[in-house]
């Protein structure tokens, strides 16, 4: 059976602030679930972190990973929330395939229902970005 960790835990266990291990989810640095309003963290999701970073200073490690790195939010007008899924759908589909060489990215994804929006955050090297930007070019045409 998995064994999961709050932020928290993570946090006291890498001598970290929470907000940090927040902003690693956040950028995907770190994998994790969200279960109701609270973020879960595997242990295996956890391991692999740790033996990316080093332990001793995972800024560090992170930071040198990728020299350039570009977040963007992307707004894409949806008649309703069934487009809005289809799109996401073929979008995570598309990027879970990405080569290793994209480093670590990552692709948040919102619908916003009172304004027909579907809002896209994407994170990453510059030729992830290339390639999300191909996708989402695609996607919504």
């Amino acid at each position: 059976m998995e064994k999961y960790y709050t932020v928290e835990q993570v946090a006291k266990l890498l001598s970290m602030h929470p907000k940090t291990i927040q902003r690693y989810i956040r950028e995907g640095k770190l994998q994790a679930n969200k279960i109701g309003k609270s973020w879960c963290i595997t242990g295996h999701d956890l391991s692999i972190f740790v033996e990316k970073t080093g332990h001793d200073n995972p800024e560090d490690a992170i930071c040198s990973q990728n020299k350039t790195v570009v977040s963007s939010v992307v707004d894409i007008r949806v008649n309703d929330s069934e487009e809005c899924n289809r799109i996401v759908n073929m979008i995570t589909a598309a990027l879970n395939s990405k080569p290793q060489e994209f480093g670590m990215s990552s692709m948040h994804t919102q619908y916003l229902g009172y304004e027909n929006k579907l809002r896209v955050t994407l994170w990453g090297n510059v030729d992830f970005m290339k390639v999300a930007f191909e996708i989402l070019s695609t996607v919504t045409q």
